[in-house]
């Protein structure tokens, strides 16, 4: 599909098609990266997403204990005073 470059102040901008969007699975936030002769416009991964399933998967193993063993400090051995 050709297109043409429009000003959005002293940017630029594409109009992409909503049928081009919804195929795509595009939806508000995009992440922008230079490749070899263009741009790339690929939807923004959502942080954390999928950690949940993970941390199950580590508990199932096993596999989500302390990775070293407590150290006791000064904090330990007094009462605190709020």
């Amino acid at each position: 599909m050709k297109t043409k470059l429009v000003r959005i102040g002293n940017s630029r901008g594409v109009r992409i098609p909503k049928p081009l969007l919804e195929e795509a699975g595009l939806k508000e936030d995009v992440e922008l990266q230079v490749v070899d002769a263009g741009i790339m416009i690929r939807g923004a991964e959502e942080p954390r997403i999928g950690w949940a399933e993970a941390a199950q998967r580590m508990r199932e193993r096993g596999e989500d204990g302390l990775l070293d063993e407590p150290v006791a400090t000064a904090f330990d051995e007094t009462e605190w005073v709020w």
